[in-house]
């Protein structure tokens, strides 16, 4: 299961460069592929954060191109950050959560 968390990491990780450099489709495929894996596994802390960290980051990424897509993915990144308590991803959804505000 080890390498399932590593390879779902890796996609989350080359996902959130593509985003920087400005390659979104690229980006946002390699945040399905991750999502793809973790829910494969069962429920687990590991799992859990990366789903947290990778949903937020696809919300990140849908909102850059201006996407209404993302409030699915808000929503679940938002869940998970909270039932695991993971500092940065609790710091990201509040970013992500603080800047919806900031629109409305």
């Amino acid at each position: 299961m080890r390498p399932a968390y590593l390879t779902a990491a890796r996609h989350l990780q080359l996902g959130r460069e593509w985003a920087v450099e400005g390659d979104q489709e690229r980006a946002l495929e390699a945040y399905e592929e991750a999502l793809s894996l973790l829910r494969t596994l069962p429920p687990e802390r590991t799992r859990d954060v990366l789903l947290a960290h990778t949903h937020l980051a696809f919300y990140q990424t849908l909102a850059l191109v201006g996407a209404e897509t993302g409030q699915r993915h808000l929503h679940l990144g938002v869940s998970y950050a909270r039932s695991t308590r993971d500092p940065l991803a609790r710091a990201i959804a509040e970013e992500c959560l603080s800047g919806l505000n900031a629109v409305l």
